[in-house]
Parts: C-alpha cells; sequence; structure tokens
C-alpha cells in the first residue's frame, strides 16, 4: 500500500525532526473518549479497537481509550470507568458525571483528546483538557436526525432540541472531525476527515459457499431503517430469504410485523456477531448485504461486505457508497420501492470479487490512521505547511 507507507515515512521523518529549533518530540499522545460504547456496539467501537491495534503495531502514537466500563479499570491504554448499565441490548453504560473521566486525563496528559459523542459533558471535558494543554478534536459520528429517529415522539422537534445541544457542545472544540458536511448539526464545519478502513479478514473467500439470502447486520432499530427493510421484503416478487443479525429495541416488533406482512417464514433472526471473522464468513456467504440507514454517517457494514466480494444495497446518502463506487447498489431516502428495486439489481448482479480485494487493499486501517495522525500532528505542532503534500 504505497499511500500508506508514504504517510508512516513521512510521521517518522517528522518524529525524528521535531519542530523548527526545538527538539523532536515523542509520538502524539492521543486519548479518544466514547460514551456510546458497548459490547454489541457497531462502527465506533470497531473504530477504536482498530485504532489501539494499529498503535501498538506501529509505534506512531501512544494511544488511549476512554469509555464506561462495569467497573473502575485501567490497563494496557484502556481505561474504563463505573458507569450503571443503559441498555441491556448494547452494553452501553451511563457513567455518573465526568469526574472520573477528567481525573483519567489528569493522569495521562494528552496532546490530543477526541470526543466521539457530545453527552459526556463535553464543555467541561473540554475546559478540562484545554487546561491541560491538550487540543480538543469533536468527532461528529451520528446526525441529529439520527438521533431523533431513536427517540420517541415527533423527529422534528426532537432534531431542533438536539441541534441547539450540539452547537453548544462542539463550540469549545479545536477541530470538527467527520466523514460529512457536519455544519447543520454542529454550526461548524469539518476540519479533519474522519476515516474507515476494512480489517484484513474481510477479503473474498472461495472457499465459502454463496447462498441466496439477503443479509441486514446492525442494531435493530428505527433509526436504522429495518422497518423499511421488512416492507422492502414484502414487496419483492421472488421470495428470497431474508436474515437479520444483531440485537435492539425493535426485535420482537420486527418479528410481530415480519408475520403481518406474510413474510414470517423468510425472515430470520440471529445474534450479534462479535468475532470478525465469523462476520466476514457471513458476508462473504450472501447474495446480497443490504445497509439502507438513511442517516448513516459512514456505513461500514456494507464496506466491509463489499470487500468480501458481496453485492452491496445502501442509501444514496452513505458516505461508503461514494468510496465503493460501483460495489453499491443504491437508493434514495425513504423510497421502499426504490430500496426493493435495488435489492434486486444487487441480485442479479455478478459478485463483484476483483473489485472487493482491490477495495479492501486501497482502504486499510493503517492507511486511515497514519493519514488522521498527520493532522492531529498538524493540529497540535502546526506543522501543516511541511507535510500538505503528504497528508
Amino acid at each position: 500500500m504505497p499511500r500508506e507507507a508514504a504517510v508512516r515515512e513521512a510521521l517518522r521523518r517528522l518524529h525524528r525532526a521535531g519542530p523548527p529549533a526545538a527538539a523532536a518530540h515523542a509520538p502524539l499522545r492521543v486519548a479518544d473518549v466514547a460514551l456510546l460504547h458497548g459490547e454489541r456496539s457497531g462502527a465506533i467501537r470497531t473504530y477504536l479497537e482498530a485504532k489501539a491495534a494499529w498503535a501498538r503495531r506501529s509505534g506512531l502514537i501512544e494511544h488511549h481509550v476512554v469509555v464506561p466500563g462495569r467497573t473502575e479499570r485501567h490497563e494496557d491504554g484502556r481505561h474504563e470507568v463505573r458507569s450503571l448499565r443503559l441498555a441491556a441490548t448494547n452494553g452501553y453504560g451511563l457513567p455518573i458525571g465526568a469526574g472520573a473521566l477528567k481525573d483519567t486525563l489528569r493522569e495521562l496528559r494528552p496532546d490530543v483528546v477526541l470526543l466521539h459523542d457530545p453527552f459526556w459533558r463535553p464543555l467541561g471535558v473540554t475546559l478540562a483538557a484545554h487546561e491541560l494543554g491538550a487540543k480538543v478534536v469533536s468527532v461528529h459520528h451520528g446526525s441529529t436526525a439520527l438521533h431523533a429517529a431513536g427517540l420517541p415522539g415527533p423527529d422534528a422537534l426532537w432534531q431542533r432540541v438536539l441541534r441547539a445541544w450540539m452547537h453548544r457542545a462542539y463550540r469549545d472544540a479545536d477541530a470538527i472531525m467527520s466523514a460529512v458536511d457536519p455544519r447543520a448539526d454542529c454550526g461548524r464545519g469539518a476540519t479533519i476527515a474522519l476515516r474507515f478502513g476494512i480489517d484484513a479478514v474481510f477479503v473474498p473467500r472461495a472457499d465459502v459457499r454463496r447462498h441466496d439470502h439477503v443479509l441486514y447486520v446492525g442494531r435493530l432499530a428505527r433509526e436504522n431503517g429495518v422497518v423499511e427493510l421488512l416492507h422492502a421484503a414484502a414487496r419483492s416478487a421472488e421470495p428470497w430469504p431474508l436474515k437479520i443479525v444483531g440485537s435492539g429495541p425493535l426485535e420482537h416488533r420486527l418479528q410481530r410485523l415480519a408475520a403481518r406482512l406474510g413474510i414470517a417464514e423468510r425472515v430470520r433472526t440471529y445474534p450479534f456477531i462479535e468475532d470478525r471473522r465469523r462476520l466476514a464468513h457471513w458476508y462473504a456467504g450472501a447474495r446480497v448485504v443490504v445497509m439502507q440507514g438513511a442517516h448513516e454517517t459512514f456505513g461500514l457494514t456494507a464496506f466491509e461486505a463489499a470487500a468480501t466480494g458481496t453485492p452491496v444495497v445502501t442509501c444514496a446518502t452513505a458516505p461508503s457508497a461514494v468510496l465503493m463506487r460501483t460495489l453499491a447498489h443504491t437508493y434514495e431516502p425513504g423510497d421502499v420501492a426504490g430500496l426493493a428495486t435495488a435489492i434486486e439489481a444487487a441480485r442479479a448482479a455478478r459478485p463483484p470479487a476483483a473489485a472487493g480485494e482491490a477495495l479492501g487493499s486501497r482502504c486499510s486501517w493503517g492507511a486511515a490512521f497514519a493519514a488522521e495522525t498527520l493532522s492531529l500532528e498538524r493540529l497540535v505542532h502546526g506543522r501543516a505547511r511541511r507535510l500538505s503534500a503528504v497528508g
């Protein structure tokens, strides 16, 4: 991967050279803070675990992650602060205040703190980080529309409330990181690109038999479009099987909806799959993988599935659809008929094994984190001019 190698070499040169008229500085000390991190959570957890593994391998950053846990625990770069169990379906925890988080940051003394949601006392935590001399990056993972769709009541009302909160929560950050334009949500544009990668286990597998089913993997929630997926399945002329993997608040409602639509015998549900290699086998064995959520701010599921050479369907608004190029069949938000048509087109398509392999090679986690680290180096040390040709 020439780009990854070039970025890694630029970082090594940067660490050797150091800032002008100063001694060489050590690798950045980076603290990722994530409230929405549970045993069965999705893209944020995947991102953090991949980043921790990359940091250990490369040595290009000193990496720490701070998340809620059942008890307080600090070990090998992972810091859990005691919290109450918030949702049994995904293992999210709710810390009591941000005192333990601030104490952990004071012990770590990071160069940069990345806040992966706007809900864990962001103003107070940002102030505490600034008092330590750290830069703060607010990471925009979820839109107001996504958060509103997961709450009871009118979406429009919740969006106004959430937008006001996010404008305030992101106000004092030194930078915003996002894969989409976040200005409507937080009142500021992104200055650092949020990059995702593909784990090396997601590759075409000639030894895995491809079956005839359509596969959904993700949280079973209204904001993820699983209700629309069942309606699209009911519209299909061919009674293809639908396998749904995951957990969430709509689990029992989906079973009742499938029965009401007359497709209960076609729909099977399975528990959350934690093992990445096993998940890759599930992707490779499906006829089509569908990621139909209209509020995706990236779309990692489809990204990984496409790398296994399986045709995928995504909403046209998913940023990962652009990176997948011709591998993704898309439809417009809210268009159930369009979703059904996209699924039929994907089912008729030839599995793109070579293109999937190329996607995985082009979009590694190593390249993503090396480029991200260059952006953080520029933020902390102001070295944009010297690194602009590489980063």
